[in-house]
């Protein structure tokens, strides 16, 4: 029955590898759990109903990925759109969570409106394929990045980042740095080996190797700096603190909202989660040889209408915009290449539902390997380039989508610099019959973005 509902010999795959899949995606995820109710917090809203609602709001966007375009891809509250909404939106423009909620919904009820009518595919196909090739490579070293921050080997200093001081906090962060980078050898020769399942059994090991540790009294708990017990607790969650979110986003008071910075609040998480997305469909499919021969991905329109719907949910249940998670591309890297991934991922966010604690307690060192090694396999794409002579006007735009994308923290930013460059140096060189009208819009747009956001 998997078999035919997700096609699995048309995409030369089996359910162990799926499963194995979904997982591991779930594995890379699961932080998310931990960190939204954490943020969100700050902008006064309760964490154990975040939890649950970050936990639904994920099982009904991934299951929609896996039932209506059947890719492997899985959904979650966004980060950075979840800080954006606390620390910017709520706190700093003064917005109660509530009326952000409200912008959010109003932002995936667009989504959906822009999915129905092609305009969001119609975007995704204009991109040329060099720049695609870029964004997948650009997201590599961005995940990677995310990982190296996450496993506390990349810390802040004078020159902005710099390598971790082993030998301070050794007991905590300073051993956590270092199981994280003897997680990412370990993943990586499981990987040159061949051996099924090796992103998976390196977060699960680098975990393990961590309680025993602790056990030992070689790290310690740290609560201050961020360390936490690394054992998991059996409680169980209070499904009834949902209520303190859920349905929130239309219990508002407009009087004292200005409409213009409503308007402007709705177009930033729009405009962000429409590139965010955009640059994960566009990198991991590239990776996974999804796209045809035309640089375009089949099943685009039910995957941005996933979404789209995902992001609607959410902000209804009560959490930030719900977005295609770029760490999917660590279950594509373990094989996945069908719904059946996202359904297994979406099973296993249903079922954190009943036991939150256990899954929050896999700290972020163990899981910081998986997006490394993930940031590596997503970065060999740079083969795909082929830069010449006769190609920098689209090489050179590519190398700028790259390099902003980890520096400036953003698969957005990244795409934005990329197709601005991309139309301003072929209309300078004379090209601009090369570039299709789609495009020449997207960069008045992120121009006035720029300008106005």
């Amino acid at each position: 029955m998997l078999n035919k509902l997700f096609k699995l010999q048309e995409h030369n795959t089996t359910v162990k590898t799926e499963v194995v899949a979904g997982i591991t995606t779930f594995m890379t995820m699961a932080y998310i759990l931990a960190v939204n109710p954490s943020i969100l917090s700050d902008a006064g809203m309760d964490p154990s109903a975040v939890l649950l609602a970050t936990c639904l709001a994920s099982v009904i966007g991934t299951l929609c990925m896996a039932f209506m375009a059947n890719l492997p891809f899985a959904l979650s509250a966004g980060m950075g759109l979840n800080a954006f909404l606390a620390y910017t939106v709520v706190n700093t423009m003064g917005y109660s969570w509530q009326v952000a909620l409200f912008a959010v919904f109003i932002e995936g009820i667009i989504f959906i409106l822009l999915s129905l009518t092609n305009i969001r595919e119609a975007i995704f196909n204009a991109i040329p394929l060099q720049l695609k090739n870029a964004v997948s490579i650009g997201i590599g070293l961005f995940i990677a990045f995310i990982g190296l921050q996450n496993a506390g080997l990349s810390v802040d200093s004078s020159t902005l980042v710099t390598i971790v001081d082993f030998t301070e906090n050794f007991q905590s962060l300073g051993i956590s740095a270092l199981l994280a980078l003897l997680g990412t050898l370990f993943t990586a020769i499981l990987y040159i080996k061949k051996v099924k399942g090796s992103i998976l059994i390196g977060i699960l090991g680098t975990w393990i190797v961590g309680m025993l540790c602790q056990l030992t009294t070689l790290y310690v708990p740290a609560p201050e700096l961020g360390c936490y017990s690394l054992y998991p607790t059996l409680s169980f969650t209070d499904f009834s603190t949902l209520g303190k979110t859920f349905g929130q986003c239309f219990n508002i008071d407009f009087e004292g909202i200005g409409i213009f910075n409503f308007i402007v609040v709705t177009f930033s998480f729009l405009f962000v989660d429409l590139f965010d997305t955009l640059g994960t469909l566009i990198g991991v499919s590239t990776k996974a040889n999804m796209l045809d021969e035309n640089g375009r991905l089949p099943k685009i329109k039910s995957a941005l209408l996933a979404d789209a719907i995902a992001t609607s949910a959410g902000a209804v249940l009560g959490t930030s915009t719900t977005t295609t998670f770029v760490e999917s591309s660590a279950g594509v890297a373990a094989g996945g290449r069908t719904g059946l991934t996202a359904l297994v991922t979406a099973l296993l966010f249903l079922l954190s539902m009943f036991f939150a604690p256990i899954f929050t307690a896999i700290p972020s060192f163990a899981t910081a390997p998986a997006l490394i090694l993930v940031g590596f396999l997503m970065f060999s794409n740079i083969s795909e380039l082929k830069v010449t002579d006769e190609n920098y006007a689209t090489a050179i735009p590519a190398y700028l989508c790259i390099l902003a994308m980890p520096l400036f923290y953003s698969i957005a930013e990244g795409i934005s610099i990329g197709v601005i460059s991309y139309v301003i140096i072929h209309l300078a060189c004379k090209k601009w019959k090369d570039v299709s009208p789609v495009m020449y819009v997207l960069s008045v747009l992120f121009i006035l973005k720029y300008i106005f956001l």
